[in-house]
């Protein structure tokens, strides 16, 4: 890195020093209960680095945590207050300063990974000029990758990983259905599904029939004109991103031994949601008749790695559907509920 690249770097105690950030009161419609103001910037542990966010995305976890429903997810996010005022995990930046056991980073430095943490109740958000991450959580950014690209990939280029590669084992000779195909994580799926050499079965919208398509799923199915749960094929891998049949009827489509992987939390509506679902899935695999496989983001520098090497090799590519200014977060999370976003929704500094 040439010198003029450097960032001077800042107290790491973060203190009073201020910057722009949604912080969110309460819970609610996100136009009602965001709004952009001042707090102070996170202080920098031993093992961080803070970075300076270009960009940003909205993921599944944002949406739930700012309307607060369904009402169990309080017990981890905060009963009527959210622990975590500031929403957003993944990150695409510079780094700002690092801390004292961070050899391997440097100000200057452009990066991208995630603050998230599925095991903590706390964390710190990305809807903000500056976040501070675990040093282990980021990797310097390919130059090929636009900022937005970054962030957009991260949460749900992971989870889709997991999906695919670890718990679906898709590969050649698989079969693999996705249902909500067009989606943040659907739409990664696909892609690396076929990467890995499977055969990709897409459910989807009408309108985003040729879309998938474009992705390279050899099959589409209309969830308009056909509920897919009714054929008569059978699929290796199930992963379904929207749990809108439930599980023991979408289990009925796998092969001897296939592998059904519930990704959704479903409509976030009333005391618990789709949990049930998810429930009965997991007792399903409990009683040994299916094998149901749960997926979680873990950012670590090995997922990270992978994820950059598909993008960069062009085998896989991110979709992001708009982009939005950080002042209009509200209005990318509301975007993100509609569930009608082809790809990501970002949010750019």
């Amino acid at each position: 890195m040439s010198p003029s690249m450097k960032a001077v770097t800042p107290d790491i105690s973060g203190g009073d020093k201020p910057m722009k950030a949604i912080v969110q009161r309460g819970y609610g419609p996100p136009d009602r209960v965001f709004a952009l103001g001042d707090i102070a910037r996170p202080a920098v542990g031993a093992d961080d680095a803070l970075v300076r966010l270009r960009a940003t995305s909205v993921n599944t976890p944002d949406w739930v945590g700012a309307v607060g429903m369904p009402y169990i997810l309080r017990l981890q996010f905060g009963l009527w207050t959210p622990a975590t005022p500031v929403r957003g995990s993944d990150i695409a930046g510079i780094v700002e300063a690092v801390g004292t056991n961070v050899t391997d980073l440097e100000p200057g430095d452009e990066v991208f990974g995630s603050t998230w943490d599925s095991t903590a109740s706390t964390q710190h958000g990305t809807f903000a000029e500056y976040t501070v991450a675990p040093a282990g959580q980021l990797i310097l950014k390919p130059a090929e990758l636009t900022f937005e690209e970054a962030a957009a990939s991260v949460m749900s280029g992971i989870t889709a990983l997991a999906a695919m590669r670890d718990a679906g084992q898709a590969g050649p000779g698989k079969q693999v259905l996705i249902n909500g195909a067009s989606g943040g994580v659907g739409t990664l799926a696909v892609q690396i599904a076929k990467t890995l050499g499977a055969q990709v079965t897409g459910v989807c919208s009408s309108r985003n029939i040729e879309f998938v398509q474009s992705l390279g799923a050899d099959h589409v199915i209309d969830y308009a004109q056909e509920d897919f749960t009714r054929r008569t094929h059978r699929y290796d891998v199930i992963l379904d991103n929207v749990l809108n049949h439930p599980p023991t009827v979408t289990a009925r489509l796998l092969t001897p031994g296939g592998t059904l992987i519930p990704n959704s939390i479903g409509e976030a509506r009333g005391v618990l949601g789709s949990m049930p679902r998810i429930g009965r899935a997991m007792l399903m695999m409990r009683w040994g008749s299916t094998d149901v496989r749960t997926v979680t983001c873990v950012p670590n520098r090995d997922n990270l790695r992978a994820l950059a090497t598909l993008l960069v090799s062009g085998d896989i590519k991110v979709i992001i559907e708009k982009a939005y200014p950080l002042a209009d977060a509200a209005a990318a999370v509301t975007h993100m509920m509609s569930h009608r976003a082809r790809g990501k929704v970002v949010i750019t500094l």
